[in-house]
């Protein structure tokens, strides 16, 4: 089975590329007809997510424009699949030549290497956050659509990112609220709204942990104390209370989908680390390249674009549904 590179049924991503490869890439498939694209806004969009912009964030300069191949003319969506590329202009795969037999602790090369034989060295590759630029695109064309639909996104930060020592890293939480999303979205049984958020958000480098609504605080609580009762409220049904994030039965309720996602510190320091060479031995890991010490600032606006992707997906899925 090759690598899974796509997400999304109707409105989809499949990306390409690796981290210090010629460009990194994707082809959106699913996007309405139509549309008039803002491309100021996508601009903007990518300026986010980009290396380069603060003290916790890689020195890497890369500018993240977006050249589209297919899908869109006069600056208006066709219907067709949406190819575009964002080539690398500032890679240095001359920094990782000291890995190409070394396996860095809490990274994805021995495991990558384990399973296909083989694997890109160069800044970790397919597992580089640098990848993710491609979701921010797919993520800003959906937002636009659901913008229209008056359903927005919106993450932050819940933590300040404290002062990092010289050297080291550290992790912290984002929290994403998706607003104006209609009764009735999500698939029973194993395509829950929230499993394919939670699929979703964990595809993210970095991040460790998913929780949608009260999450983990529900074991501290009485089942009395956590109810979400039905209220009639300004011509419609709705809830006093949203423990449950916005989705019940895996189908939103039409109230905010409130979820965090957990990011671990990033495992490249900037300090000497022990490792471990394909022959088993030990070895001192010297620190090269650029790196961000925090991914929570430009994790941000990428954990928006996997929920945009998700939930456009949901609402063209949502149309079959009934007569």
């Amino acid at each position: 089975m090759a690598l899974k590179n796509r997400i999304g049924n109707i409105f989809s991503l499949t990306s390409f590329g690796e981290s210090h490869g010629p460009a990194i890439g994707g082809v959106i498939d699913g996007m309405p007809a139509g549309v008039k694209i803002d491309f100021e806004q996508l601009k903007h969009e990518m300026a986010r997510r980009r290396p380069g912009q603060g003290s916790v964030t890689s020195s890497r300069k890369e500018l993240d424009e977006v050249e589209f191949l297919s899908g869109i003319m006069d600056g208006v969506t066709l219907g067709t699949p949406i190819g575009f590329i964002i080539r690398n202009k500032d890679q240095r795969p001359e920094d990782y030549e000291q890995l190409k037999n070394v396996y860095r602790p809490s990274h994805a090369d021995y495991t990558f290497q384990a399973k296909y034989g083989l694997r890109d060295y160069r800044g970790g590759g397919r597992a580089s956050a640098r990848e993710t630029a491609a979701r921010m695109v797919a993520g800003a064309l959906a937002k636009q659509v659901l913008e229209k639909m008056d359903i927005t996104i919106s993450a932050q930060s819940t933590v300040n990112v404290a002062e990092v020592p010289q050297g080291d890293t550290c992790g912290g939480v984002v929290q994403c609220v998706v607003s104006g999303v209609p009764v009735g979205l999500g698939e029973p049984v194993f395509g829950k709204l929230s499993a394919q958020l939670a699929g979703a958000m964990m595809s993210i480098p970095a991040a460790k942990g998913f929780e949608i609504g009260l999450g983990f605080d529900f074991v501290n609580h009485f089942g009395s104390e956590v109810l979400d009762k039905f209220i009639f409220k300004e011509g419609r049904i709705t809830t006093s209370t949203n423990f449950s994030g916005g989705i019940q039965g895996g189908i939103s309720n039409g109230s905010d989908i409130c979820f965090k996602v957990a990011f671990k510190p990033v495992a490249t320091l900037m300090q000497e680390v022990e490792g471990i060479d394909h022959d088993g031995n030990t070895v001192v890991i010297k620190p090269k390249g650029r790196h961000d010490s925090c991914v929570v600032p430009r994790a941000i606006p990428i954990v928006e674009a996997m929920a945009a992707i998700v939930i456009l997906d949901n609402v063209l899925i949502n149309r079959a549904s009934r007569l």
